[in-house]
């Protein structure tokens, strides 16, 4: 029997939670609820995943506080609470800079899937940016400082690099004109993808796996040298097959003690120490992974 639930876990969990996650949402936005019932939507997928962890592990020694989870609970406040702020801000800078050519008159479901491709390939460039540019490697190397992939480390980010990668991605979105209601559904879901991309799950997802920016892809993301520099997707896979980052999930797939910052084992782990590390003296880094 547990070998059974196991068999289905690992195929069924992730895409089932992403998929009923993102369902519940839009009935919710088609219904006028409140944006807040978002948040209690992913507090309970996070709760879900968590308890996914724990019985289909992908490393069960990454369960094990390290010291960093209060840290990366304060990470998530910050950073998703800028974002909660962000929208709730976007009727204001759509007055300046929306053109009104969003096509408002599709069906909810395919205005959300326009924003995601828009949304995925603007932050899927900016995050490979980060790994070649050494202005914007420090900031970005908060979030490769991790030493243990779980779900609440996917929104583990230099607010600056949050806030560079946002722009990048909703930047095309806002002067179409995006509106708030596909908005709140556009940060819920990035939200849940991040959540999904670094749980700490064995995931069996075959084809999907190979397309789909989740745990499995992103592990080989985070690896320690520049081995890491592949998969920067966000939601998909596509653009690092067009970018030639792309790697299999299946190869070599990393474990424990193979994760952090290249030649930075000193990487603080306080929440304040992080913040003012990528303003630290320029002699302490070296520079982007890629041009190593």
């Amino acid at each position: 029997m547990r070998g059974s639930l196991r068999w289905v876990g690992t195929r069924v969990f992730a895409p089932g939670v992403f998929v009923a996650a993102i369902g519940v949402a839009m009935v919710l936005s088609l219904q006028g609820a409140a944006p807040a019932w978002l948040g209690v939507l992913l507090a309970a997928a996070l709760a879900a995943c968590f308890a996914a962890e724990r019985m289909w592990p992908y490393e069960p020694v990454w369960n094990r506080d390290r010291g960093d989870g209060d840290r990366d609970l304060l990470h998530a406040l910050v950073n998703e609470g800028a974002t909660v702020a962000s929208i709730a801000l976007l009727p204001v800078l759509a007055s300046f800079a929306g053109t009104g050519l969003w096509p408002e008159h599709w069906p909810l479901l395919a205005q959300w899937a326009l924003a995601v491709v828009v949304a995925d390939m603007g932050i899927t460039l900016a995050h490979a940016a980060s790994h070649r540019y050494a202005a914007l490697w420090r900031l970005h190397a908060v979030h490769h400082s991790v030493t243990r992939m779980y779900g609440m480390n996917g929104w583990m980010k230099h607010p600056l690099h949050q806030g560079l990668e946002t722009l990048a991605g909703t930047a095309p979105l806002i002067v179409l004109g995006l509106p708030q209601t596909v908005a709140w559904l556009l940060g819920f879901s990035v939200a849940l993808q991040l959540l999904l991309q670094h749980a700490n799950l064995e995931m069996r997802l075959g084809a999907l796996g190979r397309w789909w920016a989740v745990a499995p892809g992103h592990r080989l993301h985070h690896v320690a040298s520049t081995d890491g520099d592949v998969n920067f997707g966000l939601f998909t896979l596509v653009w690092d097959r067009m970018l030639g980052t792309y790697r299999a999930p299946e190869e070599a797939a990393p474990r424990d003690g193979a994760l952090g910052v290249a030649d930075r084992s000193d990487y603080p782990v306080a929440y304040l120490a992080q913040l003012v590390e990528p303003f630290r003296l320029a002699r302490r880094w070296r520079p982007a992974p890629q041009t190593r």
